[in-house]
């Protein structure tokens, strides 16, 4: 074996940062020792990693094929190095979550893991793309998201059904209307998530044939902002149920009738197929099932 561990954690630090200074920073290296060793790996196997664009390092085509199976060798040494100091029973994990998810969801499952387990757990809340980012980036140890994804190198396991459900305030007109016609949907101006969102990505969906001719007055990232302003009667918005069910109970706002339309969905777990799964990971997958 030509190569080493360090060498691995040096080249996985300088495609993650894309730059040598913060990734010898990141590893409590100096400057030299880290461009050192990243040298010393490309002139063992007489390769470029990395494409020099300025001070940038940007990764190859032969870069990103290194990578995977890089830190997928890197994971496995972290989890031996677990069992050998014998915190196996304690595991770490870094979970994504899109927003919904990770605001209705996510934090009551961290807390069972990390009863359960006794291990530690970070949750990092984003929209579907970022979290997809993250994961091809190898920032995440597994994700919990909404919207759909069709990526290679990325498996995606079907996890729970959803819904999204339209709504509005108690005052507005079309609190009174038994079921809601297209013509009704267009008539009115929609509060929707941002596109990029597994939300947006559903409510597309579900109104093709219309969506052109919807009038959208606000695009909002957080679900709670999209509420307040449904209670400010700005106008109406459709959200997944799970994210409503407080205010229906309470009666701040009211579902809107759509049979013709179908707001079902899926919700994922996705992880990288690279990815060594680790006890965490699959103690986290066992959570799951319960849920």
């Amino acid at each position: 074996m030509r190569f080493t561990l360090r060498q691995l954690q040096v080249f996985t630090a300088v495609a993650h940062h894309q730059n040598v200074s913060r990734a010898a920073e990141s590893l409590a290296m100096s400057q030299s020792a880290c461009s050192g060793a990243l040298k010393e790996l490309e002139l063992v196997y007489a390769m470029q990693l990395f494409d020099r664009v300025g001070k940038r390092l940007v990764i190859n085509a032969t870069g990103r094929e290194v990578r995977a199976q890089a830190q997928a060798l890197l994971d496995r040494a972290a989890a031996l190095d677990q069992t050998l100091l014998r915190h196996q029973e304690s595991p770490r994990l870094t979970v994504g979550a899109t927003l919904t998810i990770g605001n209705y969801l996510a934090v009551e499952m961290i807390q069972r893991f990390m009863t359960e387990t006794n291990g530690i757990a970070r949750l990092v809340v984003e929209n579907t793309q970022h979290i997809i980012e993250s994961l091809l980036n190898f920032e995440l140890d597994i994700a919990l998201i909404e919207g759909e994804v069709n990526h290679p190198d990325l498996e995606v396991i079907p996890w729970r059904d959803d819904h999204l459900v339209c709504c509005c305030h108690p005052a507005h007109p079309l609190a009174q209307h038994t079921l809601l016609t297209d013509e009704d949907l267009i008539g009115e101006k929609w509060i929707l998530r941002e596109p990029g969102s597994g939300t947006r990505q559903a409510f597309d969906r579900a109104m093709q044939g219309v969506l052109p001719k919807l009038s959208i007055l606000l695009a909002l990232q957080h679900t709670e902002a999209i509420k307040r302003a449904v209670k400010a009667q700005l106008g109406i918005a459709c959200l997944s149920a799970i994210s409503l069910e407080e205010e229906f109970q309470q009666g701040t706002l009211l579902p809107l009738s759509v049979p013709h339309r179908d707001f079902s969905r899926k919700l994922y777990i996705v992880l990288h197929k690279k990815k060594y799964r680790s006890h965490g990971i699959e103690q986290w997958l066992r959570l799951c099932e319960k849920m």
